[in-house]
């Protein structure tokens, strides 16, 4: 999901501008910035989610303009970094996609805000969840952050997006339905499956990588 040029009114990009930074400086504010620069494990980790998503960002499939479909991987950063260090790992992969002319610069903001931050909020409020229900089952962390929570916040970015898009004037509500969201439920399914499976392969091989993970909890 993206947005092209010329697909936001004026006062829908200040305010997505807004938005954007409020999120970005609580996401600053969350991070513990001396632990990032004493850890190079955190550092590759960092980095290398970086880098994998500024390549799986590449790969999409677009049905009109501001209305694309590829994977997010912002579930599976999230649970690995925390949700502040993600923001700042998927704006980083943007960044990327910006360079080599994929997105355009001027939607920075608004592609931040619907494919990064609404995915790691999203995230990190379902993680927070299964820490309040105290499950004892590590499954539980699986299958409601990894596959559950990945395919929650591909549908509330695409629900922002689409909103977004409806209020602009760029397309009228039943277009969006037709064109868009009557596929979403298709769109996450393969979002859960692969944030899910390589939230697993981490558990199993380098749970010492997910973060957010608290193995005490488990038994």
């Amino acid at each position: 999901m993206g947005m092209t040029d010329n697909l936001l009114s004026t006062g829908q990009w200040l305010l997505t501008f807004v938005l954007f930074l409020l999120v970005l400086l609580q996401a600053a504010r969350t991070v513990r910035w001396h632990a990032l620069f004493a850890d190079n494990a955190l550092q590759h980790s960092f980095f290398g989610a970086a880098v994998a998503l500024g390549f799986i960002w590449q790969l999409r499939a677009g049905i009109y303009p501001g209305l694309a479909i590829h994977i997010f991987g912002i579930t599976a950063a999230t649970l690995m970094l925390g949700w502040g260090l993600a923001v700042f790992a998927g704006l980083l992969a943007l960044v990327l996609t910006v360079i080599t002319g994929r997105e355009p610069v001027t939607m920075f903001a608004a592609n931040g805000l619907v494919t990064v931050m609404i995915p790691a909020l999203v995230t990190q409020g379902i993680m927070l969840w299964e820490r309040h229900r105290n499950f004892s089952n590590f499954f539980a962390y699986i299958f409601f952050c990894g596959f559950f929570g990945a395919g929650i916040s591909v549908a509330a970015a695409g629900l922002v997006m689409c909103l977004m898009l409806w209020f602009s004037g760029a397309y009228e509500f039943s277009e969006l339905v037709h064109d868009y969201l009557r596929y979403l439920p298709l769109f996450m399914l393969p979002e859960g499956f692969v944030n899910g499976v390589f939230v697993t392969g981490m558990m199993v091989f380098h749970p010492d990588r997910l973060t957010t993970l608290d193995q005490r909890r488990y038994r």
